[in-house]
C-alpha cells in the first residue's frame, strides 16, 4: 500500500475504529428498528456478542484493505470457515418464512452506517486517499461475503426443506394407502409435508410410461405414489366444484383411471377397484379417456376374477359348442344386443347392420339350441353377466 511520511496507515485505523463501534450499532440498530425490527431484536438481544463480533470484522476489514480487498475476493474475511454464521442467518430466514432480499437489504443499509463512521474517522486521521480507497472496497468485499453465505444458506435450506417434504408427501401417500395407518401418523406426516387432510380423496393411476406427463400436469398439491407396480398419485377433493370436469381435462390422453371418491381413511378400500380398472382399460374392455371407477362398477363386478368369468362364459355358450366358429360368432353377437336392446329385434338389426329378418332367423336358432332355457330370467341374466362387459 502506498503512504506518505506522517500519514496515518492502515493499522493505524484499528484503534479509532474498534472506539466507535458501540456508537455504530447503536445507530444500525436504530436504523433496523424502522423497517427490520426482526433484526434489531437479534442484536439488542447479545450485546456482548455483537460487539466482539463487530471488533473481529473490524479487524478483517483492515486485514483485507492491507492485502487490497480486489486481489482477496473468494478468500476475504469469510473465507476459511468464518462464513457458517451467515449461512445459518441465512438459513433462518427461509425457516422464517421471509424473504432473502429483505436480509440483504438490512445487510447494506447496516454496510452504509459503518462505512459512514469508518470514512470520517479515517479522515480525522488523516489517512491517505489510496488508504480510503482500499478500506471502502474492503466494505463492499465484506458486504458482498456476508450476502453469499447468506444466499447460499437461504437456498441451501430451502432446497433440504423441499427435499423432506417431498419424502413426507411420499411417505403419507403409502400412509393413506395402508391400512395399518395409524391417525396420529397420517396427521403428523400431513403436517410436515404441509398437506392439509382432505374430507374426501381419491387414487388416480396411469401406465408407468406416462408417469412423467402425469405429474407435469396434475395439480402439485397431489400426492405422488411410486409403487414398482403402479404411478399415480393421491388427489384431494375429486368431487369438489368443478373438479371432476378439470381433472378428466388434465388427464386425457394418458390412460388413466381414477378411483373412487372416499374419505381418506377409506382409500385402502380402493386400490383393488382402481387396479383391477387399470386392468381392464389396458385391455380395452373400458375404452373412457380417463375411466372414472363410480361409472363402471357393473363392468368391475364382472371382470374382477378373469377365471371365474371365463368359466361362467364357457357355462352358459355351451349350447354353442358344437356350431362352427363363424356362426357361432354370429350367433354371439346377435344374443348379445338381444339381451342389451332387451329382446328388441329392430334395434338389434340396427345395431348389427342387419335385416330384421336376419335377426327373426338367428333368434330361432339359439332358440332351438338352447330350448325353453333362453326365456329363463336367470339363464338371462348369466348370458347377460357373460356378453355384456365384454
Amino acid at each position: 500500500m502506498v503512504t506518505s511520511p506522517g500519514v496515518t496507515t492502515l493499522p493505524d485505523l484499528l484503534g479509532p475504529l474498534t472506539e466507535e463501534l458501540p456508537q455504530v450499532i447503536a445507530e444500525v440498530v436504530n436504523l433496523l428498528r424502522e423497517e427490520w425490527p426482526d433484526y434489531a431484536s437479534f442484536l439488542e438481544e447479545d450485546p456482548a456478542t455483537v460487539l466482539e463480533t463487530a471488533q473481529v470484522a473490524i479487524q478483517h476489514l483492515v486485514a483485507l484493505a492491507e492485502r487490497g480487498a480486489g486481489q482477496s475476493r473468494g478468500a476475504g474475511p469469510l473465507a476459511g470457515g468464518g462464513s457458517e454464521l451467515f449461512e445459518e442467518v441465512g438459513r433462518v430466514e427461509w425457516r422464517e418464512g421471509r424473504s432473502l432480499a429483505t436480509l440483504l437489504s438490512a445487510y447494506r443499509a447496516g454496510a452504509r452506517v459503518a462505512w459512514r463512521h469508518m470514512s470520517r474517522a479515517a479522515l480525522r486521521r488523516g489517512a491517505a486517499p489510496e488508504a480510503i480507497a482500499l478500506l471502502a472496497e474492503a466494505v463492499f468485499v465484506f458486504v458482498e461475503d456476508l450476502s453469499s453465505a447468506s444466499a447460499r444458506g437461504y437456498v441451501e435450506e430451502q432446497l433440504a426443506t423441499a427435499a423432506e417434504r417431498e419424502r413426507l408427501r411420499v411417505e403419507l401417500a403409502e400412509l393413506l394407502l395402508s391400512e395399518r395407518a395409524d391417525l396420529a401418523a397420517v396427521r403428523a406426516t400431513a403436517a410436515g409435508a404441509g398437506w392439509a387432510l382432505p374430507a374426501t380423496a381419491a387414487l388416480v393411476l396411469v401406465p408407468a410410461a406416462r408417469g412423467h406427463d402425469f405429474f407435469a400436469r396434475l395439480d402439485p398439491s397431489a400426492l405422488p405414489v411410486r409403487r414398482a407396480e403402479m404411478s399415480g398419485a393421491i388427489v384431494a377433493d375429486p368431487d369438489g366444484p368443478g373438479r371432476r370436469t378439470r381433472l378428466a381435462a388434465a388427464l386425457a390422453g394418458l390412460g388413466a383411471v381414477v378411483g373412487s371418491t372416499v374419505s381418506t381413511a377409506a382409500l385402502p378400500g380402493t386400490l383393488r377397484a382402481t387396479a383391477v380398472a387399470a386392468r381392464l382399460r389396458h385391455e380395452g374392455v373400458l375404452t373412457a379417456d380417463p375411466v372414472f371407477v363410480d361409472e363402471h362398477y357393473d363392468a368391475l363386478v364382472v371382470h374382477d376374477d378373469p377365471e371365474l368369468l371365463d368359466a361362467l362364459t364357457a357355462q352358459v355358450l355351451a349350447p354353442l359348442a358344437a356350431v362352427p366358429a363363424g356362426t357361432r360368432a354370429r350367433l354371439e353377437e346377435t344374443l348379445t344386443a338381444w339381451l342389451s336392446t332387451m329382446g328388441d329385434r329392430q334395434e338389434v338389426a340396427r345395431r348389427l347392420h342387419v335385416h330384421p329378418q336376419t335377426v327373426r332367423y338367428r333368434m330361432g336358432r339359439l332358440h332351438a339350441l338352447y330350448g325353453a332355457t333362453l326365456d329363463d330370467p336367470k339363464t338371462r341374466l348369466r348370458l347377460t353377466l357373460a356378453l355384456c362387459w365384454r
